[in-house]
């Protein structure tokens, strides 16, 4: 992979600086007929492009399909939230004379795009979180140009993919420039440190996550950073829903910790369940039915290997299924399945050693002694995740269960009962996001239509001549969104409804 040069990316980001203006001012019409050519010419180039992906991450063709169908969707989805205007927020308080605190001027408030916004691609999702993935959708959604830091796991694939999009945006009338791809690190951290950047988004480690957020604080005009960087997801199973369906439990978990070797963000990391709960017989088994997979690129797979070293050589830990990894000259690594079991003292005492993220096919099965526990047990061991799962019974509602509830509503960006976090909906309501460290910002999502409010920010207008405002703002209304009024002669009445 060719890294992308200073002179090359000088152009890259003063075309983005551009072309911002023009792609703000693309009518809905417009902008939503772009996303949807996108999102048509992805699906009609899903051969050449799935088997491209085949090659470079070793992910499973089926899986890739899966995800390039929810690449289109989702820019078709954005499609329509910019067709119906509401993520504007648009909202018009007249002019009140006899406003109670005083005379009121007409005011206009609505939310403009920021400007370029820098995204760093994922690894694990090659299609759904990189080139055209769900931070590019929504940010071009806002009217955002975007400019991709493409991901050295699968450099061909980048490539193909941005000339696809690019010409299909092309072809739709947008302007040139609102979507480009850089290659290399060094190119990542330059355009960071850019002031023409507005913004960042980023899917990948605590680590690099960190660094990049520095440098976005400590420019001399910070921007927002939106990254997502670790979890995870633990799940906790009570005793009554382990009696109903202990069997059904055991196949969802195995099924989920392995999917795609386990290489994604919302993996179950921690299952909790009753101790003497009689599934390790039946977890080895199924564990042991999983065929080798290709882990994404030789970095993960080394990775896995430190990671999966240390939990295995910690004190207190037993092994359930010791699965395999192996390697091949060129670094790849395959691997099955490792699942260990450890007490819940044992995991309290070895944390440091066990609590950190095993991106790949392993998880850690905690028995615990009483459910009133699960709640204090989870704020000691845990901070901020992505998701975290609840088994109850049919009917359970007991004070234990609420108050486990309640500890994962504020330490979760989404709360699962009965389900797996694996497989993430996109959909108006989801929550892509949680507190710190599985984001940088627990109050945004990267996926779902939430996600587009990153790349906005407010502005209101007092007094102006309707002539000289924004569409959305006008009264004649030409981009027809919805406007939240506030008429005159209101006030006296606030409070009368309590």
């Amino acid at each position: 992979m060719t890294s992308t040069s200073l002179d090359e990316l000088e152009i890259i980001a003063a075309r983005a600086e551009h072309v911002a203006a023009e792609w703000a001012e693309t009518s809905p019409s417009d902008r939503a007929a772009a996303l949807v050519a996108a999102a048509d010419a992805l699906t009609a180039s899903a051969p050449e492009l799935i088997a491209i992906a085949m090659q470079e991450t070793g992910l499973a063709e089926a899986r890739l399909a899966g995800e390039l169908k929810r690449t289109a969707v989702q820019l078709r989805l954005f499609a329509e939230v910019v067709l119906d205007g509401g993520y504007l927020d648009v909202r018009i308080d007249e002019a009140d004379p006899d406003f109670v605190l005083g005379p009121r001027a007409d005011l206009r408030r609505y939310l403009i795009p920021l400007g370029p916004v820098l995204n760093y691609a994922a690894s694990n999702f090659p299609f759904a979180f990189s080139v055209a993935g769900g931070d590019t959708a929504s940010a071009l959604a806002a009217g955002c140009p975007v400019i991709v830091k493409a991901h050295s796991g699968h450099p061909r694939l980048s490539e193909a993919t941005a000339r696809v999009v690019n010409h299909a945006l092309a072809g739709a009338g947008a302007p040139d420039g609102i979507l480009q791809v850089v290659m290399g690190q060094d190119a990542g951290v330059s355009l960071l440190q850019d002031a023409r950047i507005q913004a960042g988004s980023f899917t990948g480690s605590i680590h690099a996550g960190q660094l990049l957020a520095g440098i976005a604080a400590d420019r001399p005009t910070p921007i927002p950073f939106y990254g997502e960087l670790g979890s995870v997801n633990p799940v906790f199973v009570t005793a009554d829903a382990l009696a109903e369906r202990g069997e059904q439990i055991a196949d969802g978990f195995v099924a989920s910790v392995s999917g795609s070797a386990g290489q994604l963000c919302t993996k179950p990391g921690f299952l909790f369940v009753p101790s003497g709960h009689g599934l390790a017989e039946g977890l080895a088994e199924r564990a042991g039915q999983v065929p080798e997979h290709r882990l994404l690129y030789p970095g993960i797979a080394k990775g896995f290997r430190d990671r999966r070293d240390t939990i295995l050589a910690t004190n207190g830990v037993s092994v359930i299924a010791e699965g395999s990894l192996r390697f091949d000259d060129a670094g790849q690594g395959w691997a099955t399945p490792t699942l260990v079991s450890v007490s819940a003292a044992a995991l309290v005492d070895a944390e440091d050693a066990l609590l950190g993220e095993a991106f790949g096919p392993l998880a850690i099965v905690v028995e615990y002694e009483n459910d009133h526990e699960l709640a204090d047990l989870a704020d000691e061991l845990f901070a901020g995740n992505l998701t975290g799962t609840v088994h109850a019974a049919a009917g359970e509602t007991s004070l234990p269960l609420r108050k486990l509830v309640d500890w994962l509503s504020r330490h979760t960006g989404r709360v699962l009962f009965g389900g797996w976090p694996t497989g993430v909906a996109v959909t108006p309501a989801m929550q892509h996001g949680g507190p710190w460290p599985a984001t940088t910002s627990d109050s945004g999502t990267s996926v779902g239509t939430a996600s587009i409010s990153r790349f906005l920010r407010a502005v209101s207008y007092q007094g102006a001549p309707d002539e000289l405002l924004p569409e959305p703002l006008r009264d004649d209304n030409p981009w027809d969104v919805p406007q939240r009024r506030s008429p005159a002669g209101e006030s006296p009445g606030w409070g009368s409804r309590a």
